[in-house]
């Protein structure tokens, strides 16, 4: 079995409101039951709008902290589901369904180790 992350990319700006947003959620829910159902669900969140993450680089001897994202940009990492399958093939087969449920992206990206 190998470890998949399916990254979920989308839109800087004001969430959608409860009546589009719940049933996605809702559908995203049964997605996460079939994938804990079939053994294959790890680990799965979404994260904070880019203005709430913390950089930290080295500068010299120093170790500096800034607020704000790594970089700039329309579109955000949203949200991640670490998911361990048989292959390439079926990672992409549980990101279709992502992406046909939220209409986002959905990068697939494996993890250099075996899971």
């Amino acid at each position: 079995m190998k470890l998949y992350a399916l990254n979920m990319f989308q839109p800087v700006g004001e969430r959608p409101p409860p009546e589009v947003l719940d049933p996605i959620m809702k559908e995203l829910f049964e997605i996460r039951r079939e994938l804990e159902m079939a053994e294959s669900w790890v680990f799965g969140a979404g994260f904070h709008e880019p203005s709430a993450s913390t950089v930290v680089r080295v500068r010299g001897s120093d170790v500096v902290a800034t607020d704000g994202p790594y970089t700039e940009g329309k579109e955000h990492l949203g949200g991640i589901t670490i998911i361990k399958v048989q292959d390439l093939d079926e990672a992409l087969e549980w990101a279709g369904q992502y992406a046909r449920i939220t209409g986002l992206p959905i990068e697939v990206r494996p993890f250099q180790s075996e899971g």
